[in-house]
C-alpha cells in the first residue's frame, strides 16, 4: 500500500490500479489513468469564486460559462 501523502500527490485513491515494471534493480509503479476524474467544486485561484473542476488537465468551468451555456439551452 502506498502512503497517503504519495496517493494524494498523484491523485490516487486506495485500490486504484498501478502498472509495475522493472528498471534495472528498481520496481517502477505507474498509475493506470483509465479512470475519469470526478468533478468537484474548487475555489478559483484568481477570482476566489467556486468553480467545477475535473482535474488539472481539464479546462476550468466558471459560473459565467455555465450561465452562457444555459442561456443557449432550449
Amino acid at each position: 500500500m502506498l502512503p497517503g501523502v504519495l496517493r494524494k500527490k498523484l491523485g490516487l485513491r486506495c485500490g486504484d490500479p498501478l502498472d509495475a515494471t522493472i528498471d534495472g534493480d528498481r520496481i517502477v509503479l505507474t498509475p493506470c489513468r483509465s479512470r475519469v476524474s470526478e468533478p468537484r467544486v474548487i475555489q478559483h485561484p484568481i477570482s476566489g469564486l467556486p468553480v467545477i473542476s475535473v482535474g488539472e488537465d481539464a479546462p476550468v468551468l466558471t459560473s459565467k460559462h455555465v450561465a452562457e451555456i444555459l442561456a443557449d439551452f432550449p
